[in-house]
């Protein structure tokens, strides 16, 4: 099976690095979760990283922001090196990413507006009423949700949640996404419509993006480039044809049904 995503420059690896990593180590008492992991995200590509449970892959994308301190390695995000920021460079630096939780973690005495209202004051302060009334409309548009303004989420589907929890981390216009798991917990249609808005989201706002994932079927969907751990460690990379047709016995695990 092919690659689903069509063949365009932006999915061609010519790209200047927009998260570089280098020797990146993380454990947990004697537990090592990830051992020297090098990797690099290109600008304006879905990059998708695979692994079992274990592997390191959710590790992994909290290093990056530093909602986990590595214990060795370099992370650059943005030509910044995320280790040695400190608190209001750090700040500023989450600003520019948007980073998708498995739970999608939705405030729950929000309505959907005010959800999207609430980092829109917090990071887009000059913004008048109106012009964040009208940011909400448009983000809610493009995720499929225009008449979700007033709903509690506890109203909302599990898919259509995750569409909010979308449009609530693409509406302060991040240059990064990092997607946890983002089908987890939905049914086939549904995985396959999160898939296809990651994609939309890719080409509308310009986004560079890492993909969480066990999902293959979001892999192909999604992917221009793949990388699969594990014990910590970059096992493969390369394209969906790439794993597609590799006759490794970890890699047809995955892809051979």
């Amino acid at each position: 099976m092919t690659n689903n995503k069509p063949v365009t420059p932006e999915s061609q690896n010519t790209f200047n690095s927009v998260i570089e990593i280098n020797n990146l180590s993380k454990g947990f008492a004697e537990q090592q979760v990830l051992k020297n992991l090098s990797l690099e995200l290109h600008n304006g590509e879905n990059l998708v990283i695979l692994g079992k449970s274990g592997s390191g892959k959710s590790v992994l994308i909290k290093c990056i922001v530093r909602l986990l301190n590595s214990d060795y390695g370099t992370i650059k995000v943005l030509g910044e090196n995320v280790n040695e920021l400190k608190s209001k460079g750090l700040a500023a630096l989450r600003k520019k990413i948007g980073f998708l939780f498995q739970s999608g973690a939705l405030y729950d005495s929000m309505t959907i507006k005010q959800n999207l209202e609430f980092p829109l004051i917090r990071i887009k302060k000059k913004l008048t009423k109106m012009e964040r009334n009208k940011k909400i409309e448009e983000v809610l548009e493009n995720v499929g949700l225009a008449n979700t303004l007033d709903k509690m989420p506890s109203e909302l589907s599990g898919g259509m949640q995750k569409r909010a929890s979308l449009a609530r981390t693409i509406i302060v216009d991040p240059l990064i996404m990092l997607y946890d798991e983002p089908t987890t917990g939905l049914d086939p249609v549904t995985s396959d419509g999160i898939s296809a808005l990651i994609n939309d989201i890719q080409k509308k706002y310009k986004t560079s993006s890492i993909i969480i994932t066990h999902d293959i079927e979001c892999a192909r969907a999604t992917a221009d480039r793949i990388i699969m751990l594990k014990d910590g460690e970059v096992y493969l990379e390369g394209t969906i044809d790439d794993f597609e047709n590799s006759t490794d016995e970890l890699i047809q695990s995955f892809f051979k049904e």
